[in-house]
């Protein structure tokens, strides 16, 4: 085995183990795309093990410093032999022609984790979100389309908006009790009665996370148009990893209040229905 092919399955196994939503996904496209989607995601995990874990606000800083410093690097034809991520990365990079500047975003997103604990506005949260997970839709694009247009791009953008504003959900009551943050707009809080720790009378949380779930789903609704642009394999793989998405968004809807009980998530058998039925060609 090559020194490449190495590195893409040392991306792979990570993907398997850390994404499992996105690898029901991803393993649905050709074998160059899938190592490229899964050295991609390698990379993304890498940064948020940084932004999560328990060391000091300055020690993670330095660390994400260290990240932009090695993205440059690559962009400059340097890289670490003994990095499998990152020599993954650069094939991906210099075979799909990826934007690296959305890599730095992704590290700009993991900073602002590091220096902001709460957001004030929608504006502001979608800003976030454009740095984490729009980014990642924008990468993801390269990979899937060989010339896309600025218009896919945008789409791209989107529906990466829309799976992050699931994952808030999801993690409102992790978020908040392990990393100390609360993503949801201080302004919905106010509308909604609820104190800024996202506690209020039960009623009202329930209205406020119906509220979230019906925005995600105006960015879900026009993020699926970027189906229109994508050849069937890619198509199918976005159609599975939103899918899963987009059915924990359904569920979080049926029970608004079980976000604060537990982590709302998918069985195996689920996400096979949905990867599945992502193959028929039907828009989840």
């Amino acid at each position: 085995m090559t020194d490449i092919q190495n590195a893409y399955q040392h991306c792979e196994t990570i993907t398997k183990e850390e994404a499992r939503n996105f690898y029901y996904g991803i393993r649905l496209l050709t074998p160059d795309k899938r190592n490229a989607m899964s050295a991609l995601y390698a990379f993304a995990r890498r940064v948020d093990d940084v932004g999560d874990s328990a060391e000091p606000r300055e020690n993670k800083l330095i660390q994400l410093k260290s990240l932009r410093s090695q993205v440059e690097a690559m962009e400059n034809g340097s890289v670490p032999q003994d990095d499998l991520v990152l020599l993954a990365l650069a094939d991906a990079v210099k075979n799909f022609n990826i934007p690296t500047g959305a890599l730095d975003e992704i590290v700009s997103g993991c900073e602002q984790d590091c220096n902001k604990t709460e957001y004030a506005t929608i504006a502001e949260l979608i800003q976030y979100c454009q740095y984490v997970a729009g980014s990642v839709g924008r990468l993801s694009l390269a990979v899937f389309s060989p010339d896309p247009s600025e218009k896919a791009f945008e789409l791209a953008n989107t529906l990466g908006l829309a799976l992050q504003l699931t994952n808030i959900l999801r993690d409102i009551v992790e978020d908040r009790d392990q990393m100390n943050r609360v993503y949801l707009p201080l302004e919905d809080l106010d509308r909604f009665g609820i104190k800024s720790d996202v506690t209020g009378p039960l009623d009202k949380l329930a209205e406020l996370i119906r509220f979230e779930v019906n925005r995600a789903r105006e960015y879900y609704a026009v993020g699926f148009l970027l189906l229109d642009h994508l050849d069937f394999r890619s198509g199918a793989c976005v159609r599975a990893m939103a899918g899963i998405y987009l059915k924990i968004l359904n569920k979080i809807d049926r029970d608004p209040l079980s976000v604060f009980e537990k982590r709302t998530s998918l069985s195996a058998s689920e996400k096979i229905w949905v990867a599945a039925k992502s193959l028929t060609g039907v828009r989840p």
